[in-house]
């Protein structure tokens, strides 16, 4: 077991986690009534529907996998999917505690097998179950089930599971509600009005039904990050125990400062030396073995997302210092807790969490000295995006434009902005507003 008591902010931690996770209980029968509907990833449900493939739907928590998955049920229902046909488990619910050894779990829903027709059995927060991998992967090989899972971490297709599933499984990674979802629940704003809203606060779905509420959004988003931290630490131990090769993540304070060291640094290339620096310059001397583990556990609860560096001109990828951006900006709203931020930064992961939504593959491009902000690709191409908050300066013109011109490619080049007075075509790249970038199904 850890001894949590020896760290000097464990007693705070502790205290805001079990009120937050109170808060959440209170109020989670409220947040399952405000279900939006989440088009493009019911479209890949239902793309992947009855293909003998594991869905397995990743994100990190309260981003919206259970009520997809909620959803997704009732649509099978109302196309006349009989119910009993349906196997639904939250591995997170005491009701279902019994099952967290896979043995169990396997015998029971083996009971609940229909005879004759398809079962569609879902197994949410998989990775809560004891040698999980055991129970899908003995159920993936039963006819007529087709099989759903979700999980809050990474971890989850990095281990056994991944080796035994090994070209069975599809990925579909849940991100929390992107603009266009949220500008049905944000009333009378005019677009610009709720995209600032959505820039302070972020798309998780209960903070975005809220409406403005600051305090109580504020006391949900605390509760989200300590609940990830803490859990975070909880699973790892688990996982240390079954393979003694992986470190233990131990220490909440330096957790926590790596996270608020990311947050600060979104946009901005980020080494495992610069963090091991920064930590020094505040007096905790660590090893970058240690800050590479400490980071990969906030990777792997989808919290931050890399973006490595592309050699446009190479075609490669390079390995040093890529980029990370966070899942949302109103949990890094929380982290750094201060009256203003870089817009032109916040945009820029606004349009990176974006491109990941569209089903683009998301580099950090380098054509010779330039940096493009984004390669975006596709399987029918690529699109190199520049990201601004204005374009009136015509310094600022001439700095986003050169790295763009600089491609030697026809391959399409977008610059995303605030301001609507630069909007054109100059020279094949076009220059585009983002709020209603974010708006157009492109």
């Amino acid at each position: 077991m850890i001894n949590y008591k020896k760290y000097s902010e464990i007693g705070i931690f502790l205290f805001d986690y079990r009120l937050s996770v109170a808060y959440n209980r209170i109020n989670h029968r409220k947040e399952e009534t405000r279900m939006i509907e989440r088009k493009e990833y019911m479209k890949r449900l239902f793309d992947w529907k009855d293909e003998k493939v594991i869905k397995v739907i990743t994100g990190m928590r309260r981003a919206g996998k259970s009520t997809l998955l909620q959803m997704y049920k009732d649509r099978l229902l109302a196309d006349g999917v009989l119910p009993e046909q349906i196997v639904f488990i939250n591995l997170e619910d005491l009701a279902y505690e019994s099952l967290l050894d896979y043995r169990a779990l396997y015998a029971y829903v083996c009971e609940r097998l229909h005879a004759q027709k398809t079962t569609y059995v879902f197994l949410d927060e998989i990775q809560m179950g004891d040698q999980f991998q055991k129970a899908a992967d003995s159920l993936f090989l039963k006819e007529n089930v087709d099989l759903y899972l979700t999980g809050s971490n990474a971890y989850l297709l990095s281990g056994e599971l991944a080796t035994l599933l090994s070209g069975r499984y599809v990925e579909i990674n849940i991100l929390p509600l992107s603009f266009a979802e949220c500008r049905g629940m944000m009333g009378e704003l005019s677009p610009d009005e709720a995209f600032a809203r959505y820039l302070r606060w972020g798309g998780l779905p209960y903070v975005v039904s809220l409406a403005g509420d600051d305090e109580k959004s504020m006391l949900y988003l605390e509760g989200i990050y300590n609940t990830i931290l803490l859990k975070d630490i909880e699973e790892r131990q688990k996982r240390r125990e079954q393979d003694p090769n992986r470190r233990k993540i131990t220490d909440l304070t330096l957790l926590g400062n790596i996270a608020r060291f990311l947050a600060n640094s979104v946009g901005s290339p980020v080494s495992v030396k610069s963090i091991a620096d920064y930590l020094t310059s505040a007096g905790r001397n660590i090893s970058p073995n240690t800050v590479s583990d400490y980071l990969q556990a906030l990777i792997e609860p989808y919290i931050f997302y890399p973006a490595a560096r592309f050699d446009i001109v190479g075609k490669q990828l390079l390995k040093q210092s890529p980029k990370y951006y966070i899942a949302d900006l109103g949990l890094r709203r929380f982290m750094l807790q201060r009256r203003s931020y870089d817009v032109g930064y916040s945009l820029e992961n606004v349009v990176f969490l974006e491109l990941l939504r569209r089903g683009y593959r998301v580099n950090v491009g380098k054509a010779g000295q330039n940096e493009v902000d984004f390669v975006a690709q596709k399987d029918e191409g690529v699109t190199y995006f520049q990201v601004t908050a204005s374009m009136l300066e015509e310094s600022t013109f001439a700095r986003e434009m050169a790295p763009l011109t600089s491609i030697p490619d026809h391959y399409p080049k977008i610059v995303l902005t605030l301001d609507r007075y630069s909007l054109g075509d100059y020279n094949g790249i076009r220059v585009r507003n983002v709020v209603d970038w974010l708006l157009s199904e492109e």
